[in-house]
């Protein structure tokens, strides 16, 4: 079972919908897949045709240790075949400051998904758009981290940041941990800055062994998509971010 965290310390470089894309484009070739929403706003949740409201068990409890709740409890089937997400809420944001003092709170998720080890081909983690104990409980349970990375300067920048933190959780919790991909995002070949990121990132030695070569482009279906709660694989079959999910899914199941 592949565990993966989708993550960036910045926020709107895609990493949501990239969870929900990748999932949906993975479940679409009869791989079970199972998403975990960890970000408060629950988009990844939304993303998925549920409303957070509405499910009485969600990661929170999860994260919180309330007795009585199993991580089954909490797994709920999407429309879609062999795609199930463990759904997140706004409550989730509380938890970091209720686990402060709790001993092995960094191992909160951990524990929780002992007991689904070995259901699903592949466990995907969306993340907040910041270090924070949410963060550091995906990847003290995640195997590989893919980085959605916006073809932009900003974005590009912030790279260095993440994979320092990732080393980080790599010498203090989690060896186990690496980098599987970076896949840029946001590409729109009609401007100079995407083409001259993708190019920076392709040449920078710590990261050019890693970029995938998929890249997934401006697509206002994904947008249309999302705002509908479903993924783009299954909106609108022939568009670039469904085509570009499936190259993505396709270039990451021969790493």
């Amino acid at each position: 079972m592949r565990k993966i965290a989708i993550a960036n310390e910045k926020g709107g470089v895609g990493k949501t919908v990239t969870v929900i894309n990748l999932a949906a484009a993975l479940a679409e070739q009869g791989i079970k897949v199972l998403v975990v929403d960890m970000d408060p706003q629950a988009n990844a949740t939304k993303g998925l045709g549920l409303d957070p409201d509405q499910q009485q068990v969600n990661v929170y409890h999860l994260i919180n240790g309330d007795e009585g709740v199993s991580t089954e409890q909490a797994i709920v089937s999407t429309s879609w075949q062999g795609l199930d997400v463990v759904p997140s809420h706004v409550d989730l944001a509380g938890a970091e400051v209720e686990l402060v003092d709790v001993e092995g709170r960094e191992d909160r998720l951990s524990q929780a998904m002992d007991t689904v080890d070995g259901s699903y081909d592949f466990v995907l983690l969306d993340t907040p758009p910041s270090l924070s104990l949410l963060t550091v409980n995906v990847f003290a349970y995640a195997k590989e981290v893919i980085v959605p990375c916006q073809t932009h300067p900003y974005a590009y920048g912030a790279l260095e940041e993440l994979f320092d933190t990732v080393d980080a959780v790599r010498e203090a919790i989690n060896p186990d941990l690496h980098i599987a991909g970076i896949v840029p995002t946001f590409y729109d070949s009609r401007t100079r800055v995407s083409p001259r990121i993708l190019e920076r990132l392709k040449a920078d030695e710590r990261y050019r062994d890693l970029v995938f070569d998929t890249t997934i482009r401006v697509n206002t279906t994904i947008a249309d998509s999302a705002e509908v709660g479903k993924p783009v694989v299954y909106y609108r079959r022939s568009s670039y971010g469904a085509l570009d999910y499936r190259s993505l899914a396709g270039e990451l199941l021969k790493r």
